[in-house]
């Protein structure tokens, strides 16, 4: 501590970083370790909404969080990744954690863990669970990191309800090669008697959950078998056994979030709230880079004609999400500009949109080491049949797009890495 001057949030966060080798190694080890010196925290939370699956996540619990609030009722919340600032992981009785808040949670489990192997996730999720320990609230929102069974939010011995979202391929050098093998990981967030609601899932996924249900004891609430949701004229229609719900569609752009606002209703039944919880959950959720329009800032005013747009879906089961949102959207030339990381299913992404845009100019994500090169993103662009080309920066590819169409829809996709670092951009 220099001339008495505590050290940063992130000066504390880049320490961590130097604790494990791997960014990723699954496993629950260290993580049971440092909970015990910790006094287990994860023991002393308000009731726990665990929230696992490959696509849909943070929307879902986005829409459980207004929900709840809508209610009259508090919600900590832990999503990852962030997008501009770590604190946006950790939102605390709806707000989201101070600076002097964060760092001493940081500060408290870097002295705790006495420099022993622990990676960044596993280390700041035990100092988002020692957070919320300390702070009343009605209710603890844990958003996976990934997979599930060995993901370092699966602690809590008995939480209130399980949700699970679309699963579809992704990680797999860490979750398995097959839709049944990232399932079975993702479904290992179950608990014995806990109710669990279940997204739209492949027949292979759903057949990999129940197995998993059966085995655990785990209650399901499925789509299509314990609730619907569809919309219809304009609204959200959603029915379950206790009967009809009539609501807005949600604030959530596209038909997926239709899905994603069915999940989110069922967890709100179960949990009783009442109608004012499933209005808000329609009507207030906010959610950062899911087609998030950007009409003010740097960028927007670089553009000032062009109709912005910000997404940071990253696999298949996005692209096809995106493709029908596109489809859905008023006629208009529609480009994108496109950032990936190394480790990403890019034509699987990419061939779904191809059919809704005129062209794609990729660009390399600012300081991601694990970035695709700008070609190598136009070459599968080329591959799926889009028109490809390369720019320095989201900026000058957004320059050059309306330099040629002054009215165009731009689209800024591909990674939330990358939707960070345009948030940040444009202030």
């Amino acid at each position: 501590m220099p001339n008495g001057v505590p050290p940063s949030s992130d000066a504390i966060l880049q320490r961590m970083m130097a604790l494990h080798p791997k960014i990723i190694d699954l496993t629950l080890d260290r993580v049971w370790r440092l909970l015990a010196a910790l006094d287990h925290p994860e023991a002393r939370l308000p009731p726990v909404i665990h929230i696992a699956g490959t696509n849909g996540k943070g929307s879902t619990l986005a829409m459980i969080r207004a929900g709840i609030e809508g209610a009259g009722r508090v919600a900590h919340a832990y999503t990852s990744p962030h997008l501009a600032r770590f604190h946006e992981r950790i939102r605390v009785a709806g707000t989201l954690i101070s600076e002097p808040d964060l760092t001493a949670v940081l500060d408290e489990c870097y002295a705790a863990n006495e420099g022993a192997p622990i990676t960044y996730f596993e280390i700041t999720t035990c100092a988002a669970l020692l957070a919320f320990a300390r702070t009343p609230a009605d209710y603890t929102l844990l958003e996976v990191g990934l997979g599930g069974r060995l993901d370092a939010t699966n602690v809590v011995a008995a939480p209130r309800l399980t949700v699970i979202t679309p699963i579809s391929m992704d990680h797999e050098q860490y979750l398995g090669d097959t839709l049944a093998k990232i399932a079975v990981e993702k479904a290992g967030i179950l608990k014995r008697g806990v109710p669990c609601v279940v997204g739209p899932q492949p027949e292979e996924a759903l057949e990999a959950i129940e197995g998993v249900a059966a085995r655990v004891g785990a209650p399901l609430l499925v789509l299509g078998q314990h609730w619907s949701v569809a919309e219809e004229r304009g609204r959200l229609v959603y029915q379950d056994e206790t009967g009809l719900r009539d609501l807005p569609l949600p604030v959530l752009l596209g038909a997926h979030q239709v899905q994603n606002a069915g999940a989110a209703l069922a967890a709100l039944r179960h949990l009783e709230l009442g109608d004012a919880a499933y209005e808000a959950a329609m009507r207030r959720a906010e959610w950062p880079a899911r087609m998030q329009r950007l009409s003010t800032g740097p960028l927007a005013e670089a553009a000032p004609g062009v109709e912005l747009w910000l997404d940071g879906g990253h696999n298949p089961g996005a692209g096809a999400a995106l493709a029908q949102v596109l489809a859905a959207l008023p006629a208009r030339p529609t480009h994108l500009i496109c950032g990936m990381l190394n480790t990403k299913d890019v034509t699987g992404y990419l061939r779904p949109m191809a059919p809704h845009v005129e062209s794609l100019t990729a660009v390399s994500i600012p300081g991601e080491a694990n970035t695709l090169a700008a070609d190598q993103t136009a070459a599968a662009a080329h591959a799926v049949g889009m028109r490809g080309a390369t720019a320095q920066s989201v900026r000058a590819a957004l320059t050059a797009i309306a330099g040629r169409d002054s009215h165009a829809r731009v689209l800024i996709c591909g990674s939330l890495y990358l939707a960070g670092s345009v948030l940040r951009e444009n202030g």
